[in-house]
């Protein structure tokens, strides 16, 4: 096994916490240097194509950045979403996903995900980008995830929605015109108007 190609696979274990097999087919180094460097302890699978090193610091949310480097497009939402933000004391056991209805969720059940199907603003809209371990998560914001779990309540509860929904408010982490806004794009405008109304 080349020094320099397995020097160049730690070098990017340490500096991005998480390693994707494609990330080394993207740089034209092949996978079984992933593969010996677990047999050396050198390197551990987290996942399937995912590795990390055996004495990381894990993150509390290692298993959003795993689940974000095996569906790329996926977008952290609901209970997930929730509780990246702190709106929860909930710590749900599935990493929650919103992704396309045209996208194929991963077939392998390595990591325990929870799919949404959304499409259009429900899908692009409130999105923010965050970097855990040098790796990119896409989460939705606070008002767009308390909007989801209005809409998908009968998934949640809605028990849920509402405390996110107070938790939010008293917290002063959004506006009610934020939280109008990305009602409207839910299509749970009149679902949310009484408990917003309720609230100010």
């Amino acid at each position: 096994m080349s020094q320099s190609k397995t020097e160049q696979v730690l070098s990017l274990v340490r500096q991005s916490g998480v390693v994707r097999s494609q990330d080394l087919r993207e740089r034209g180094i092949h996978q079984e240097y992933l593969r010996r460097l677990e047999n050396q302890g050198k390197i551990v699978r987290t996942g399937r194509g995912i590795y990390t090193l055996p004495d990381v610091d894990l993150t509390e949310h290692q298993s959003l950045v795993e689940a974000c480097a095996r569906v790329p497009n996926g977008i952290v939402c609901l209970l997930c979403a929730l509780r990246f933000h702190e709106l929860t004391t909930q710590a749900p056991f599935e990493v929650w996903l919103a992704i396309s209805g045209s996208s194929r969720p991963p077939k392998d059940d390595i990591l325990p995900l929870r799919i949404v199907y959304m499409s259009g603003l429900a899908l692009s809209a409130g999105v923010e980008e965050h970097r855990i371990v040098g790796q990119p998560v896409r989460v939705y914001n606070i008002a767009k995830t308390v909007a989801d779990c209005f809409k998908y309540r009968n998934k949640i509860g809605l028990d849920v929605a509402l405390e996110a929904l107070r938790e939010c408010w008293q917290e002063r982490r959004c506006t009610m015109d934020e939280l109008w806004h990305y009602a409207k794009i839910c299509r749970v405008a009149n679902v949310m108007r009484p408990y917003m109304e309720s609230l100010t």
